[in-house]
């Protein structure tokens, strides 16, 4: 028995088109509730009772498209497509907040990352220049000053070591934010991987697959209810959909079949007169020599 035909299938994509729409439904109903973070409770009520009825209203438009009053199926039609917009947009709340919230620790470790290594560069810059100075004053003294000299390297000797101690303790902090970035890089590690590819910014790369995942997301779910109703229609389980009622017709269309009518009308009544009209009776007349006649 082929699988597309069998019975089974309908189900299967009445069950495909719940898994879609119920994710959709999640993704958008949490993305606008970040977005109305002051009442998300209302908000999730709202949105979940408006993705069901978008459901029900894009199967009620496929069944009695045909015979639904023009007004209220382009009202429908437009209800429909706008839920779609925003649940689509709610679905790109609830990733661009997700994807926020990974890249946020990144950017922030990145950024104490380039703090600390300016302040590395600075103490390093502060060392050598101690050190010269160092230098060139002991320089300064004669060779035999030698008591002179080694004060002189006592004075500047615990400055040295303070900016050594700083240095070590901001190459530690700099060792564990690197650490960091590795496993924070991890999440949004494939993001970096087509930022490079495409030679663009992360922040590009991501927002561009976000609008293609919302593009096939939302629609997808819609007409696999749709697809549904007319699987369903197909093995029999549910009426097939409505027909359209008899076109109405013009004043001098419905004239003219009013006029052939009055003339069939007509025409009948006057084959009933002949069949009902009494037929004469002929009478038979002998004379006197066998001879007959007939007469009326």
């Amino acid at each position: 028995m082929d699988f597309v035909n069998s019975k089974t299938f309908p189900y299967l994509v009445a069950f495909s088109a719940g898994l879609v729409a119920f994710s959709a439904a999640f993704f958008s109903v949490f993305g606008l509730s970040k977005l109305f973070a002051g009442a998300q409770t209302s908000v999730v009520i709202m949105a979940g009772s408006l993705e069901f009825a978008k459901l029900v209203t894009a199967s009620f438009l496929y069944r009695y498209w045909n015979t639904v009053p023009t007004f209220l199926k382009n009202y429908l039609l437009v209800g429909t497509f706008v839920l779609i917009v925003i649940t689509s947009m709610g679905i790109f709340g609830y990733l661009s907040n997700a994807y926020q919230g990974a890249t946020t620790d990144f950017e922030k470790q990145s950024t104490i990352l380039m703090f600390k290594e300016d302040q590395l560069e600075q103490l390093t810059d502060d060392k050598e220049f101690l050190k010269l100075e160092m230098e060139t004053a002991i320089s300064e003294l004669p060779e035999n000053y030698r008591t002179a000299r080694k004060k002189l390297r006592a004075e500047y000797q615990p400055q040295i070591n303070e900016l050594n101690k700083q240095t070590l303790v901001i190459k530690q902090t700099i060792g564990d934010l690197k650490a960091k970035l590795v496993d924070t890089g991890v999440d949004v590690g494939p993001a970096i991987y087509l930022a490079r590819i495409f030679d663009t910014e992360i922040d590009t790369v991501v927002k561009w697959f976000i609008f293609i995942l919302i593009f096939v997301f939302d629609p997808l779910a819609v007409s696999l209810v749709i697809a549904a109703n007319m699987a369903f229609e197909q093995i029999g389980t549910v009426p097939m959909r409505v027909k359209p009622s008899q076109k109405k017709k013009r004043w001098w269309e419905m004239y003219k079949e009013k006029k052939k009518d009055i003339q069939i009308f007509n025409e009948n009544n006057e084959e009933k007169g002949k069949e009902k009209q009494p037929k004469e009776e002929k009478k038979k007349v002998i004379h006197k020599g066998g001879i007959t006649d007939e007469v009326k």
